[in-house]
């Protein structure tokens, strides 16, 4: 089993048996605070062609009792080493929500410097780029009573964590370490990108805005798309999202032999009704869409202002 990656990572060819293979994978990183299982319910949205791949950072979850990382070269050499193969199997995209989003972009990007083939897309969520100013990583060397007050500030701890200390006290320290690698792996960063990048905000995020998400425009070499999606910072959890990147993917996806379009077509039945939404969710500049919010997963975030910009966007009301 990777290390890296919260499940298996797949067949990408349709096995002896004549299961299907996926034809995509996409590899989906976390955000400051929290772990795989951030992506715990996103397989459900997506049809079996593509296959969502959660990675796990180091110190957390089932790697809780190894260090973590908080050089973001470190990291890049890491990922290099033990994804580094599976992206050369079969097209990839990249998904990362807030610090994630650091570490996609700039995986990306080392990636494209190595002359190495790139993601088909890069979906950026509630993180600024790297040229923004983020006022929380400034606070990574406070202690955990301040630390506490600037999440709580920004609206980046959920309520319900306070009710759990010893859960919180974890958290903070995973938050610390990760707010370090967040700072370090904007450094060195502001490398445009020659594939397609989507950006995603969320319309009550209180720790990054629609303005400030929007500014990656300046990282895309090609196409850049900007969505607003219900709900707060940890809009990660909410339906909306993994419905528009799989609407995306799969005008991305490569055909598949006939004998595997058959065997996929046999897996999606209960994928049927999330495609039919999905559809509808491409975004276009006239065409507003909507679903309803879940439940936010209690990590931490990276807050920032930014000046106000305009692009294609998609928006979601609920």
């Amino acid at each position: 089993m990777n290390a890296y990656l919260g499940v298996a990572p797949g067949r990408t060819a349709p096995g002896e048996d004549g299961e299907p293979g996926a034809a995509l994978r996409l590899f989906c990183f976390h955000h400051a605070g929290a772990g795989a299982l951030a992506f715990a319910r996103w397989k459900r949205e997506f049809t079996p062609e593509v296959r969502v791949l959660p990675v796990r950072l180091p110190g957390r979850e089932t790697r809780l009792r190894e260090p973590r990382i908080t050089e973001g070269a470190r990291l890049l050499a890491e990922l290099d080493t033990h994804l580094g193969p599976l992206l050369e199997e079969a097209p990839y995209a990249f998904y990362g929500h807030s610090l994630g989003a650091l570490v996609a972009y700039r995986f990306a990007q080392h990636r494209q410097r190595t002359g190495q083939p790139g993601p088909v897309l890069l979906g950026l969520g509630a993180c600024p780029p790297p040229h923004l100013p983020t006022p929380l990583t400034e606070h990574r060397g406070l202690s955990d009573e301040s630390l506490l007050s600037a999440l709580n500030r920004y609206g980046a701890l959920p309520s319900c964590l306070f009710e759990r200390p010893r859960r919180l006290s974890t958290l903070l320290s995973t938050t610390r370490d990760d707010l370090h690698l967040a700072a370090s792996l904007r450094e060195g960063a502001g490398e445009r990108l020659g594939c397609p990048v989507h950006a995603f905000a969320g319309t009550e995020d209180e720790a990054v805005t629609a303005a400030a998400v929007a500014e990656w425009r300046h990282y895309a070499g090609g196409t850049f798309a900007l969505h607003t999606v219900p709900g707060g910072h940890f809009f990660v959890r909410e339906a909306v999202l993994p419905e528009l990147l799989a609407a995306e993917l799969r005008h991305r996806t490569p055909p598949q032999p006939r004998h595997a379009r058959q065997g996929n077509a046999a897996h999606s039945a209960t994928h049927e009704p999330t495609s039919a939404r999905a559809e509808a969710a491409r975004p276009t500049a006239a065409e507003p869409t909507a679903a309803k919010p879940t439940a936010a997963e209690p990590t931490a975030a990276e807050p920032t202002a930014a000046e106000p910009t305009a692009e294609k966007a998609s928006t979601r009301r609920g």
